[in-house]
């Protein structure tokens, strides 16, 4: 687990270009007056905001403590950080921290919200769009757009600059009650297929570019022995259960989600009973019989994968970067999967990542007493100076600026000379999970490594091009999010059970029709229809 959040925390810090992750709640809430009543009453809110600064700090003349849940990497104590100590010297706010471990945070955000003891703030509260809908509607979380336009500077501006932002964080009442992470630059949902460099070079291969040429491709990998230890202990296609390879492959065949999408005429799709998925099926059950597909797959989890790589086993896997499965150090000699085309016209397609999270990273309860100065703390990264601030830590810590002008940072020596990313876990809080905030080019002026700009060479060769966000966030009604939510929890049961039973051959593709039809007994057909609406008005709200 600890290695995999450095991994998580790296992503963030040597990329952050490309992308774009329990205690109890203290009933005792408190601020700078002492106790204060359950509720936010107009009052209150008025009396409070009386006293908040609409620019500049600090954000309040008198000291105020406000609480907050969050979901932690467990790498410090956020009282201590420099970031936090920073944050609260500049805004004359003190946060009372809540903090649970992620493998806890979905149990205890349950809990709390159940139990209506909530905290005055929830941060890198991951919560999902129909817990949005619901938490905001019940009137736990409150409404932002007001707050936003009046005491968030730095978000109103980059929402004003792009207006689908607004538009996918806005639910299907008018309201907007969560912020997310925006990310512009990012292009990956998960991270993509990378193919095993040394493999290629044995073998004298160029990439694939077809389905039939990767298939041939694979193969070889099984038949010659390309890491030259005299064994067939090669494994062309290694996968923990499809879902690291699942979207990527899926493109292949003209689809660019694995759930539901819409495509250039705006027409909603069902990913699991499209052509496209039966295509994909079918490659995958060819791979399966003869054994080019690591038939673990659906039995092993990622570290076992990852023992594999570090064998110099597999041709060809998933990961946010080659190295973290091959081990050794950053490498460019393993080149990203460029996706291949099929049988399907118009194919290869990818789905890249809409510049934004799908779900809510922080939100302000009703029992916040000072929601206009909670606004401006939070505001606060989504600009320059705090997302610097809140990723990077203060200057002189991790960096010290080159030339601020041009905001050019270089790197400062590590303490101990331990590493860069552990010691940025005991800075900032914004370590292996997803935060609220802005990721913005210049911030990385000067910390760019080779393997970084080879990173983003690639991004740009391979799947930009072919890029197009599956679906904007869009938001259903309260009846609509209860049918879907009823409808999909049976349907993504069964959907993953028979696509291990087709990949495997424990069900004949033959069947394909008798599948297709039970899904749309189960209600895949009012999934598509209720996602048409709710895709519809989010075309029509750019026309009004």
């Amino acid at each position: 687990m600890q290695k995999k959040l450095q991994k998580r925390g790296a992503i963030l810090l040597s990329i952050i270009m490309l992308f774009s992750i329990l205690t109890a709640c203290g009933s005792s809430d408190k601020s700078s007056s002492g106790n204060k009543a359950s509720g936010n009453t107009a009052s209150n809110s008025t009396n409070a905001a009386s006293d908040v600064k609409k620019d500049g700090f600090p954000i309040v003349s008198k000291p105020i403590t406000l609480t907050m849940l969050a979901q932690s990497a467990n790498m410090g104590d956020w009282s201590k950080m420099p970031v936090v100590q920073e944050m609260e010297k500049l805004s004359n706010v003190k946060i009372e921290f809540q903090t649970v471990p992620i493998d806890s945070f979905a149990t205890k955000k349950n809990l709390v919200f159940a139990s209506g003891d909530l905290p005055d703030m929830i941060y890198a509260a991951d919560l999902k769009p129909a817990e949005q809908v619901t938490y905001g509607t019940q009137g736990a979380i409150i409404p932002l757009e007001n707050l936003i336009d009046n005491y968030a500077p730095n978000l109103k501006k980059l929402l004003d600059e792009n207006p689908n932002w607004r538009k996918n964080i806005t639910t299907s009442d008018g309201h907007i009650y969560s912020l997310p992470f925006f990310d512009s630059a990012a292009v990956w949902y998960r991270g993509p297929m990378w193919y095993n460099g040394k493999f290629l070079k044995a073998l004298n291969a160029t990439e694939p570019k077809t389905t039939e040429e990767l298939y041939t491709y694979l193969k070889r990998v099984k038949t010659e022995d390309p890491n030259g230890n005299g064994k067939a202990d090669e494994i062309p296609l290694c996968s923990v259960k499809l879902d690291d390879l699942r979207m990527f492959f899926l493109g292949f065949w003209g689809i660019y989600n694995e759930e539901y999408y819409a495509d250039k005429d705006g027409k909603v799709h069902y990913t699991p009973q499209e052509e496209g998925y039966k295509g994909y099926l079918t490659f995958l059950n060819r791979l399966w019989k003869e054994d080019l597909l690591d038939h673990e797959t659906f039995s092993q989890n990622d570290d076992q994968k990852k023992a594999k790589g570090k064998e110099n086993r597999l041709a060809l896997f998933s990961d946010y970067m080659a190295y973290f499965t091959l081990g050794g150090e950053q490498s460019t000699s393993d080149p990203m999967m460029t996706p291949v085309s099929s049988e399907i016209a118009g194919t290869p397609v990818y789905g890249k990542h809409p510049g934004m999270s799908a779900n809510g990273a922080f939100a302000i309860t009703k029992h916040n007493p000072n929601p206009e100065a909670t606004m401006r703390w939070i505001d606060y990264q989504f600009g320059y100076d705090g997302a610097t601030l809140w990723n990077q830590g203060p200057e002189g810590n991790m960096w010290k600026y080159k030339d601020k002008a041009t905001h050019t940072k270089e790197w400062l020596p590590v303490p101990g000379g331990g590493d860069r990313e552990e010691y940025r876990a005991t800075i900032t809080p914004n370590y292996g999970i997803l935060t609220p905030g802005v990721n913005l080019k210049e911030m990385t002026n000067g910390l760019r490594t080779p393997f970084d700009d080879w990173i983003d060479k690639q991004n740009q060769e391979k799947l930009v091009p072919i890029g197009k966000v599956p679906m904007p966030n869009v938001y259903l009604s309260n009846d609509e999010q209860s049918q879907v939510t009823a409808l999909l929890s049976d349907l993504e049961t069964y959907t993953k059970q028979m696509e291990a039973k087709f990949v495997t051959g424990q069900e004949p593709l033959s069947n394909w029709d008798k599948y297709v039809a039970q899904l749309k007994k189960m209600g895949s057909d009012e999934i598509v229809k209720i996602y048409q609406s709710a895709y519809d008005r989010w075309n029509q709200e750019g026309t009004k």
